[in-house]
Order: C-alpha cells, then sequence, then structure tokens
C-alpha cells in the first residue's frame, strides 16, 4: 500500500516534474534554450540575453521558465552542468556572455559558477598564472560586488586545487583582490607614483586569516604583475574588428601610449580650438612655475580621450587632410572626469574647469560662451557614457582613506545601465557623506585625523556633484533618443552646463566708475593721491617688531 501511495503521488498532476526527476526524459512543454535544447547552438544564443522567459523572435506569447534557464530561476546540478559546459567550450555564446551568468546572488547562479569553476584545473599553479588562466576564458564585466562574487568562485576553485598553499579560501581571495588593484595601480593610465614593493608587503600585513603572507612569494607576486600585466579577454570579433594601423601617436618625448586604452573606432565627441593652463598634475600636485602657461592647441574629444594638437608645419599634397600634426601633446583621459564653469577664475572670459580622475586640474579657455558651454556639455556626457564603475580601494592595515580606484577602460554599457549605476553610485556616496558629517572628530584630536577629515569631506563633496552631473546629463541623452548630438545639446545645454556665476567685479579706479568702463589691457590708471592714502596701510611702530 505504501508502495502505491507513493507512485500515485508522484503521478499526481499537482506536482510539477523537473528535468532531473523525469528519469531521462524530457520536460513537457517549452524547454530552456542555454540549458538543454541543441537547436540554439546554430542560431546563438538567446536574443534577450536570457533575462526571463521565452519567445520566439516575432514577438510570440512568452512561455513560462522550465527548470534552471536563467541565472535567476530555479534549477538542478544537472541543468548547472549542461549550462556551464557550454559556457566553458563557448558553445553558443561569447565570453562577454559567460560573467552574467555566474555573477548573481542566487543559487542556480552558485550552481552554474561551481559546475564552471569545476572544469578549471589549477593544481601546481601559481595565483597569478591561474588568475591569468582564468581571465582569458571570460570578460570579466558588472558591478564591482558581482566581479568580487566571480573572484571568490576562483579564490575557492584554487583553493580545492591546492590545498596546502593558503589557510582557507578566504585568503586567496583577499590577495586575489590585492592582484588586481596592483595590476590596475602598475599599469593604469597616470594614476601617480606607483605602488612599490614594500608598500605592497606592508598593506597585506595581517591579512592571510589574521597572519601574514610570506614576503617571497607577495615579493615574487608583485614582480610577476610588474613584468607582465594581467590580459583582459575579448570576443574574437572585437579583436577582429580592430584595425591594424601604424603606431599610435607619440607623446610628447620618445614614450609611447601603452597605457591608454585604445581608441580605435571611437566617437569623435567635438574639435577645435582651446587654450590649456595646468594648475595640478597628478595626484593634486600644484604645477611647476614654468608649465601653467596658457597654450593654444587644437583639440580633439575622442571616445574618453583629449587631444591636444599643435600647429605643425605645411602638409605635402600626398596626405589626406584628416591627418593630424606630428607634434602633438600627451592626451588627457576624461574618465571619471567633471567639467565645470571657472567662476572663480575671472581673469579671462569664456574660461571652464577640469578635474580628472587622477586628480589634474586644468583650465581651458574657448573662444565664446556657446563654444565652452558645448564643451563643458560633451566632455561630461563621454565621461558618463564611457566611465566603468571604480574598484574599491586598496585595503591596508593603517585605517586610513584611501580612494577608489577608477578604470581607466571604457565602460561597454548601454546608457540605461550607466544611469542606473551612476544613480546607485550617486546614493551611495551621500549616504556616505552623511555619515561622515555626523562623526565630527574631536576638536583636540591629532592635527592628522582632523586634515583626513577635511580631505575625505572635500572628496565626497566632489563625487556627489560629480555623479549628480552624469545622472542629469544621462538622462537627457536618453530622452532625446541618444542619436544627434546637436540636437541633444540644444536640449540638454541649461541641464550639462553649471549655472552662471554672479555678475560681480573688482572697481578699476575709483567707486564712480560703471563696470562697463572698464580700461584696456595695458593702460595704467592714475589714482588721486586721497585714494592713495586711504589704501596704503597704517602700522603704528610699536607693532612693527611684531609682523
Amino acid at each position: 500500500m505504501k508502495m502505491r501511495r507513493r507512485r500515485r503521488r508522484r503521478r499526481s498532476p499537482s506536482s510539477t516534474p523537473t528535468p532531473s526527476s523525469a528519469a531521462g526524459r524530457p520536460p513537457t512543454g517549452p524547454t530552456c534554450p542555454p540549458c538543454a535544447s541543441r537547436s540554439w547552438t546554430s542560431r546563438g544564443p538567446p536574443p534577450w540575453g536570457h533575462p526571463g522567459g521565452h519567445g520566439g523572435r516575432g514577438g510570440g506569447r512568452r512561455q513560462p521558465h522550465g527548470a534552471g534557464c536563467q541565472p535567476g530561476g530555479p534549477g538542478s546540478r544537472g541543468d548547472a552542468q549542461r549550462l556551464a559546459a557550454r559556457l566553458f567550450h563557448l558553445d553558443g555564446f561569447k565570453r562577454s556572455q559567460v560573467a552574467p551568468f555566474l555573477r548573481k546572488n542566487n543559487e542556480f547562479s552558485s550552481l552554474v559558477a561551481q559546475e564552471y569553476l569545476q572544469l578549471f584545473q589549477f593544481g601546481g599553479q601559481a595565483l597569478d598564472r591561474a588568475l591569468r588562466t582564468f581571465l582569458q576564458a571570460l570578460v570579466l564585466t558588472g558591478e564591482t560586488q558581482e566581479r568580487e562574487r566571480i573572484l571568490g568562485h576562483f579564490s575557492r576553485r584554487f583553493h580545492h586545487c591546492n590545498p596546502g598553499a593558503f589557510p582557507s579560501p578566504d585568503a586567496v581571495h583577499t590577495l586575489t583582490c590585492a592582484i588586481m588593484l596592483l595590476n590596475t595601480d602598475l599599469h593604469g593610465p597616470r594614476l601617480g607614483r606607483a605602488m612599490t614593493s614594500s608598500e605592497f608587503v606592508a598593506n597585506l600585513s595581517g591579512m592571510m586569516d589574521g597572519q601574514d603572507f610570506p614576503k617571497e612569494m607577495l615579493k615574487a607576486l608583485y614582480n610577476s604583475i610588474r613584468t607582465e600585466k594581467l590580459e583582459w579577454a575579448v570576443d574574437e570579433e572585437e579583436e577582429e574588428e580592430e584595425p591594424g594601423g601604424g603606431p599610435a601617436p607619440p607623446r610628447k618625448g620618445s614614450t609611447s601610449l601603452v597605457e591608454l586604452p585604445r581608441q580605435d573606432g571611437a566617437t569623435t565627441y567635438r574639435r577645435g580650438w582651446l587654450a590649456r593652463k595646468v594648475l595640478a598634475e597628478a595626484d593634486g600636485k600644484k604645477a611647476p612655475w614654468g608649465r601653467r602657461g596658457w597654450k593654444p592647441f587644437q583639440t580633439v574629444l575622442k571616445g574618453t580621450l583629449l587631444y591636444f594638437l599643435k600647429a605643425g608645419p605645411p602638409r605635402r599634397g600626398s596626405e589626406p587632410p584628416g591627418t593630424p600634426p606630428a607634434e602633438a601633446e600627451e592626451p588627457l583621459g576624461v574618465h571619471h572626469a567633471l567639467a565645470e564653469r571657472a567662476s572663480k577664475y575671472t581673469k579671462r572670459p569664456h574660461v571652464f574647469r577640469l578635474q580628472t580622475a587622477d586628480q589634474r586640474v586644468l583650465l581651458f579657455q574657448a573662444p565664446s560662451e556657446e563654444e565652452m558651454s558645448s564643451w563643458i556639455s560633451r566632455i561630461n556626457l563621454a565621461a558618463a557614457l564611457l566611465s566603468s564603475p571604480p574598484f574599491p580601494a586598496a585595503v591596508g592595515s593603517q585605517r586610513r582613506f584611501a580612494r577608489p580606484i577608477l578604470p581607466a577602460a571604457p565602460s561597454r554599457s548601454p546608457p540605461e545601465e550607466q544611469h542606473r549605476a551612476h544613480e546607485e553610485w550617486m546614493e551611495r556616496v551621500a549616504q556616505e557623506l552623511f555619515e561622515h558629517q555626523r562623526n565630527l572628530p574631536e576638536k583636540r584630536g591629532r592635527a592628522r585625523d582632523l586634515d583626513e577629515y577635511r580631505v575625505k569631506k572635500e572628496y565626497l563633496l566632489y563625487e556627489r556633484r560629480r555623479y549628480e552631473t552624469y545622472v542629469q546629463v544621462l538622462e537627457t541623452w536618453i530622452n532625446s533618443g541618444a542619436q544627434d548630438l546637436e540636437g541633444w545639446e540644444a536640449q540638454a545645454g541649461a541641464v550639462a552646463a553649471p549655472p552662471e556665476p554672479p555678475n560681480l567685479t573688482k572697481a578699476h579706479s575709483s567707486p564712480s566708475l560703471a563696470p562697463e568702463s572698464a580700461p584696456p589691457a595695458g593702460v595704467r590708471v592714475k589714482r588721486n593721491i586721497s585714494e592713495r592714502r586711504t589704501v596704503r596701510k597704517v602700522i603704528p611702530k610699536r607693532n612693527k617688531n611684531l609682523l
């Protein structure tokens, strides 16, 4: 009787069979394209990126999901194994489509990631060599937490293959993230002074489950990353599309542009004449006196790079008219940058201020007010569209404020995803600023603590203003159809450009002169004797020694 009841329960129509419980029989109804069906291999992956349902290309009615058909749906280990095998062998998928199935925070995505990593054999390999092999198999994309989740699966697999190398998977994960940050610090575009081997060892002090990593191992990893940077996987189609043109334009001097991302096929947002003045170099260091002068350049904004071209000698007739001059200044990256009107600079008209990801500060003068607003709008648009999510700040034993690392690689996400990511970061920065202002330092505290509090507050205020600008620019870009730059600029000029500064000018000679009657440049204005006496600073004799 018990056996019959069990069989009846199994045949009961109220229970929902799964592919794994059907004793090898195919499930009824539509099957999952990436998991079970083999008919999708000739056509590639589903056109909707497998988000949440099945349906034809012709707009047919969407059918309910099968078991384990998407990263967010329920599925058995058998479904996860089949999907992981197809992802590993790129059977109907590209390298850029592998990470979305491994980075989600749900049970089925974790099963797929476990089965996917089971296909890698890291036994006897060093951590950097295993990481290079893993990064060549997929394109590591997504938010910071999602990428850390994928690296967590890699760390557990490496620890399983090499159980005696590290005490726990958490130690492997900590060192893996440190290697990723080290690679960005050593080979990133102009991030200031590179991290030294001793600093890399000091930052990881006590991070191996409360103990120190072996210094010889850390030094070997540092030398390996410094000698050979981590290479990121790309799709084969993108490699074929890249033109095999000549060498990149040279920097000022003999160094090449190997650190900067290639801009082949990037959109040219604007070109025109600008005068440039450098206020601060990398890491916010004040520019030397000899480099602060104004210099005119033919400026081109292409992708995330600003090219500064000098007026060269006349060209030969055989050269095409669009060829840039042979002599060019070092290009400037505008990823994670912010362009604003320089309201505090009153010596020249039509001047805007640009602060870059590596804390450079520059002033640019445009020929007219309209061109200045156009440059501000388009620089902020390029930065908002192409800035990738930042990496977390470097972890160290000293609890000091550290800025997150801003990657220079351009983002490939659509404008809607960029807008959503910038909104999340804007809310996160606003919350962090609120908590920071609540926890005021002690008035009689150490000077270092007070200085760190001030630096972090200034950084958070700037980041909030930057993300607010990005969100506003992308909102107008999406609403305008995201196609025509001229039409978008006419619609979003008031939003993209900061407000006008107040109309306050300095008095030139006396209060009786109107602001419009300013003397021309180079003409000295004579003052009355009474005015000279009123301006002169009178110092009593008894206070001269105190100055």
